[in-house]
């Protein structure tokens, strides 16, 4: 409680933000794979591809936009970009006509995504004292997934209420995400801490990339392997359907991962920050392998209910902590540029990783899938207990 007392307002105002854009996405996200397999006709293949190339857009575009954050020395601006493009392509997903729509809707979707995350994260960590970077991290990943949780249970009322009218739910998702561009710009203010440029010879430029020293690459390296082990989040909805949950259940499945997710999130940036991140990563790809084999071998609903809470479990251990990693090993003025590297390499991960899972699952269904993805856990839990001696540590004591 201590912690979170001392942590800015504006990083609250961010985590609000997220919660409610995470509201408006997530109620479309759970409902959206249902959508396109069943009245669009979309392949498990299709499903996958759609899911890893929007992922991968939005990690690549954040490189961009983290770098332009360094550049020009203030991120706001670039965050309410994102936020506000994001907002405006809720609109298109009720009104799409075609599968192809959707699709386009989804990726301007997460083009929005690529151009706030990463000015995102390099403003948090520009709020955040460092002693307690891992609680902040930790907070906004918690506040976000609170809207995790709202944005599927929105989805089970939506589409009950409209009697399977996709589209109908789709046009709640617009409430939340306007009232998210408005918290951003009238409650977060940005430090304007005398970083502002001018004398050109202390621009930031890409050669500026070099002075990323090898604690964030190795954060980075585990990011990748980590993010290579699993797959978009769809495919629990769509495990959840495949299980007889049907279209108004298998949401329920996004909430039940949140619940967990949210919960864990803020105890877990807490203990990074008292120096138990090699037991928290550790912990977290123990709870993947063992979210994967439940998931692969249930045959009924509890057992993926289960599932999905394992895995909200594996992400709260995980995400902060790795955030405030990378905000610790790179340099202040290159936050942006830093956390726009993190994620493109996490979006090359979840691209292969998505493409993969629905081949498997179009071919021998949704236990190759899983079991296949416990496995690339299995080693990468295995080569992190061989190597993790080499993750920094946030309470700079190693």
């Amino acid at each position: 409680m201590r912690s979170k007392r001392r942590i800015p307002g504006g990083v609250w105002a961010l985590g609000f933000v997220s919660l409610l854009m995470d509201t408006s996405s997530e109620l479309i996200h759970a409902l959206l794979p249902l959508y396109m397999v069943g009245p669009l006709g979309a392949s498990m293949i299709v499903v996958g591809i759609v899911e890893g190339v929007a992922e991968a857009i939005a990690m690549i575009i954040k490189v961009f936009s983290g770098f332009w954050s360094d550049k020009l020395r203030h991120r706001k601006p670039i965050v309410v970009l994102g936020y506000g493009l994001a907002a405006v392509s809720k609109l298109a997903f009720p009104l799409a006509p075609t599968l192809d729509w959707v699709i386009a809707a989804r990726f301007v979707d997460r083009i929005g995504k690529g151009i706030r995350g990463a000015p995102r994260d390099a403003l948090i960590a520009d709020l955040t004292p460092p002693e307690i970077r891992g609680a902040a991290f930790g907070l906004r990943q918690a506040l976000d997934t609170v809207g995790a949780i709202s944005g599927p249970l929105l989805a089970v009322a939506a589409i009950g209420y409209f009697a399977g009218n996709f589209r109908s739910a789709f046009w709640i998702a617009l409430i939340p995400a306007g009232l998210c561009v408005a918290v951003l710009v009238l409650g977060v203010r940005e430090h304007d801490d005398g970083r502002r440029v001018t004398d050109a010879s202390k621009r930031v430029s890409w050669r500026d990339a070099s002075r990323l020293r090898r604690p964030f690459w190795v954060v980075t390296a585990i990011a990748f392997v980590l993010t290579l082990a699993r797959f978009s989040e769809a495919f629990l909805i769509l495990r959840g359907r495949s299980v007889g949950m049907g279209e108004t259940g298998a949401p329920w499945v996004m909430v039940a991962m949140s619940v967990v997710y949210a919960a864990v999130s803020y105890p877990a940036g807490h203990a990074a920050d008292r120096g138990r991140g090699a037991s928290l990563l550790s912990a977290g790809l123990v709870a993947l392998i063992a979210s994967d084999v439940v998931l692969a071998l249930s045959a009924g609903v509890p057992g993926v209910l289960a599932g999905a809470a394992l895995w909200g479990l594996h992400m709260a251990l995980t995400q902060g902590l790795l955030s405030a990693l990378v905000a610790g090993t790179a340099p202040p003025d290159l936050r942006g540029t830093a956390f726009g590297v993190y994620n493109l390499t996490g979006g090359i991960a979840l691209l292969v990783a998505s493409a993969v899972a629905g081949s498997l699952w179009q071919a021998f269904g949704p236990a190759a899938t899983f079991l296949t993805g416990a496995g690339l856990t299995l080693g990468a839990w295995l080569a992190f207990l061989a190597s993790g001696r080499y993750l920094p540590r946030l309470d700079g004591k190693g």
